[in-house]
């Protein structure tokens, strides 16, 4: 009798212990915690002397909302001041960290793979590569919702084929990109200009 007891006591202390943990705290409640954002980029192709642009749209993931660890994505498609029909293209995705949360600025390193793509001048090849991707940057809150950020991303291609003039693995593009975040959901977490 008194193991029922002990048993019907301890799975009720159990249930009303789990029943509390399921509770969703208010600042959270109905939130998304998803930021997209579009970018322009400035990028060195690593290939003889060509450098090109383009316009770039990405998102940030952040399951967590207590920590600093998420998950972004984005796609670059360089093909703006390319001559000879040059252009170069990224799908990438991988982990975000931000470093800190301030008032007005929020500094972050990431490490994407995914896809790099060339187009060669003249023609002369088309290219599909896997690409790591390490980078940093610093978003500057502008309203609740909204962000700038400026963002740097050294690119290795291990596989890039080795063409006249250039060895196997050896294209590593990189550059900067300025871009405007929009936040789908704020809360006590997030950061906010003065």
């Amino acid at each position: 009798m008194i193991r029922k007891l002990l048993l019907i006591l301890g799975v009720l202390f159990l249930k009303g212990g789990l029943a509390y943990g399921q509770v969703a705290d208010s600042a959270t409640v109905g939130t998304i915690p998803l930021s997209v954002g579009g970018s322009f980029s400035y990028f060195d192709a690593s290939y003889a002397s060509y450098k090109s642009a383009g316009f770039g749209a990405y998102f940030d993931y952040s399951p967590w909302l207590s920590g600093n660890l998420g998950i972004e994505g984005e796609g670059r498609w360089l093909n703006v001041g390319g001559s000879h029909s040059f252009s170069e293209y990224n799908y990438l995705v991988g982990p975000r960290y931000r470093f800190y949360r301030s008032e007005k600025y929020q500094p972050y390193a990431k490490f994407l793979v995914g896809a790099g793509e060339i187009n060669f001048p003249y023609d002369l090849a088309h290219g599909g590569y896997f690409a790591l991707a390490p980078g940093g940057g610093v978003e500057m809150a502008l309203k609740e919702h909204w962000k700038v950020r400026a963002d740097y991303e050294f690119q290795f291609w291990p596989n890039a084929a080795g063409i006249p003039g250039i060895q196997t693995g050896a294209m590593h593009p990189n550059g900067v990109s300025v871009g405007l975040t929009y936040r789908l959901f704020s809360s006590r977490n997030e950061f906010k200009p003065h």
